[in-house]
């Protein structure tokens, strides 16, 4: 059985909309005041809609904009930490492995010239 997802606050409902603006990290101008609803003709009906439409999909927008900016940032965080990580693994092995061969090397030829020296 599907469950309806937890309520998210930041997410204003339809009553909120109507009586004051949500604040948002850019904030937007504030909708003009709307008209007794009682009174309304079908021409005033529809540009309430209309109005109403917008300013519900401009703070939406703005909500999900800053949602999946966030959730980018995390995201780009988690790779590059991972990238960093591996990167550092990577130049760790290249420095071990190369600096095993200089050793080896200087060792090799330490060992020639007294071997040298003995005859």
């Amino acid at each position: 059985m599907n469950q309806a997802p937890p309520f998210d606050p930041g997410i204003p409902v339809l009553t909120e909309v109507l009586r004051e603006p949500v604040t948002a990290p850019d904030p937007q101008p504030a909708a003009p005041p709307l008209p007794d609803t009682g009174v309304l003709s079908a021409a005033e009906w529809e540009q309430l809609e209309r109005r109403l439409h917008e300013s519900v999909l401009q703070q939406l927008n703005t909500r999900v904009d800053f949602v999946l900016e966030q959730r980018i940032k995390d995201s780009m965080a988690a790779v590059l930490d991972q990238a960093a990580h591996e990167l550092t693994m990577q130049i760790r092995h290249g420095l071990q492995d190369t600096i095993g061969k200089i050793v080896a090397r200087a060792v090799q030829q330490e060992i020639t010239h007294l071997q040298a020296r003995k005859k």
